[in-house]
């Protein structure tokens, strides 16, 4: 059995995220925890501020989410005939990040499910802060499913690396997890700079990276090597040529994590919009 938690704000994004992860685990005996927060408290505790949390009337904010709440885990029971799926709302209120941390461990979450807005202004970044705070301070894998993307099983999967990080048996096993379950190619990706080689200790990572995939994937691995200044133009041309379905990164490695997804403006990138995403944590 696998739980999923899927976070929601009863938007369509939202939504859109759910039907996602639905359809990607339709073969996999799976609980989807629909988790909704109120964040009534995500200001800055001051005698200003606590007089006015004291003044806000917490029924009229909590009692619609939670009809809302209902409203959702009908419609999602109602929509999706799926006798190996089981659902289940959850509403809590406070921080994000603690509440999802708090049901990760209550529930024994595997993995986590999100969809974002994608970008509201020229000059905005693609990731918002809460989709930011939560891939990089929860530790949990996260599938960011971007606004307005349909399900289609990913056959084509881009795994960007700069070989600086050696692949832990949990990080590689959650890559062939999803392999096996989409039945999907993975394209291996390197961007390089002109005149600059793999040190010595990034060579012993691609060998074993290459071993592993050898062995597991023999059929359906491919490893590729991009000669680009810019990480997000090389990982961009790749995904528009390759097809790409899915992008799969590891947190751990945080800095090549931050220039994918957090340093690209929308226009100069577009693929994080388009292409849902995996990060993977130890």
């Amino acid at each position: 059995m696998k739980n999923i938690l899927v976070l929601t704000d009863f938007s369509e994004n939202a939504w859109n995220a759910i039907k996602y992860a639905q359809q990607l685990f339709k073969q996999n005996k799976c609980s989807f925890y629909l988790l909704h927060v109120n964040a009534l408290f995500d200001y800055p505790v001051t005698p200003l501020s606590l007089e006015k949390r004291n003044k806000i009337d917490l029924k009229k904010i909590i009692i619609p989410s939670k009809t809302l709440l209902g409203d959702l885990l009908n419609k999602v029971e109602s929509s999706f005939n799926n006798t190996k799926h089981k659902y289940f709302g959850v509403h809590e209120e406070g921080f994000l990040l603690e509440a999802i941390k708090k049901n990760i461990d209550e529930k024994d979450i595997d993995l986590i499910v999100m969809g974002t807005k994608g970008a509201t202004g020229i000059r905005k970044h693609i990731i918002g802060s809460n989709a930011g705070d939560v891939l990089t301070k929860v530790k949990c894998n996260t599938l960011v499913i971007p606004k307005g993307v349909c399900f289609s099983v990913p056959q084509e999967v881009a795994f960007p690396t700069d070989y600086n990080i050696f692949y832990s048996h949990k990080i590689l096993d959650a890559v062939t997890e999803m392999l096996r379950l989409t039945e999907g190619n993975i394209r291996v990706m390197n961007v390089s700079k002109v005149n600059k080689n793999l040190t010595k200790a990034q060579e012993k990572n691609q060998e074993y990276l290459l071993d592993y995939l050898n062995e597991t994937f023999p059929n359906n691995n491919t490893f590729h090597t991009i000669t680009n200044r810019s990480v997000n133009a090389a990982i961009q041309c790749f995904v528009e040529s390759r097809g790409i379905d899915m992008i799969i990164m590891v947190a751990k490695n945080l800095n090549f994590l931050q220039q994918i997804l957090f340093d690209s403006l929308v226009e100069k990138i577009s693929f994080h919009a388009k292409v849902p995403f995996y990060v993977l944590h130890e």
